[in-house]
């Protein structure tokens, strides 16, 4: 477990609030993220889980509150700056280029930080991440829109790690996936924090995503209503009434 008192967070929200005009779909919330952890977000649909991973990342001004990245304010930030910090953002529903084949896709992931001068280290980038996703190495001049979904997803998290973050924000990961890519999908996650990546992750797979993190919140109608370890809540009764149908 890590002592939250021990280091300073990467990511703070504190009392974020959000609202779509009159609706306020965020009320207080607050969480952290510690270097090196994966974290999870777990709630029924219209929680508020996207929001608050649009909130962090750009799209969703907060109406009040504050977000800071390696102690630095970003709340309202755009959303490239925030990119060029070191939070990469894969949404649902994956959003890759379609028309753009596998490699050009990967490519597009190194745009906050490719410089003529480094152009060879893009290339690099793309090896390493396709070294993770084999798949993908198969794969790099086909058009992205004819993969599977399983594929599209390994290509957007893929895309995402090349842009060399320090935090990435997944939403609902798992969504509409076989059983087995969702397995190899966690399983790279588990990964990720040895290679100084920390994660954030919004799931409705509750048991999935609580045996992967660390720690986890459960949201309810924009609120916070539970947290601590993620097999804590795992056995908590009133998580596994629910979420885990139990």
């Amino acid at each position: 477990m890590i002592d939250l008192s021990a280091k300073r967070p990467l990511l703070e929200c504190e009392d974020v609030v959000c609202a779509y005009g009159q609706i306020q779909a965020l009320h207080g919330v607050s969480l952290r993220v510690m270097p090196n952890e994966i974290v999870a977000v777990v709630g029924s649909n219209g929680s508020g889980k996207t929001t608050l991973l649009n909130a962090i990342c750009g799209p969703v001004n907060p109406v009040s509150g504050t977000v800071r990245f390696d102690s630095t304010d970003i709340t309202g930030d755009a959303i490239r700056r925030v990119v060029a910090r070191g939070i990469a953002h894969v949404p649902e529903h994956r959003q890759i280029f379609a028309d753009l084949s596998v490699h050009e896709n990967l490519l597009l992931g190194s745009y906050s930080w490719y410089r003529p001068r480094v152009r060879h280290e893009a290339a690099e980038e793309v090896e390493r991440v396709t070294e993770v996703f084999p798949v993908l190495r198969e794969r790099l001049s086909q058009r992205a829109g004819t993969m599977s979904g399983g594929e599209q997803q390994m290509l957007a998290i893929a895309r995402a790690l090349v842009s060399r973050p320090k935090l990435l924000l997944l939403d609902e990961p798992s969504l509409g996936l076989a059983p087995l890519i969702v397995a190899q999908i966690f399983e790279m996650l588990a990964g990720l924090v040895d290679q100084g990546v920390s994660v954030l992750l919004i799931e409705q797979n509750s048991r999935q995503a609580l045996k992967l993190a660390e720690r986890g919140y459960v949201i309810e109608t924009g609120e916070i209503v539970l947290e601590g370890p993620g097999k804590e809540l795992l056995n908590n009764p009133r998580v596994q009434a629910a979420y885990l149908g139990t």
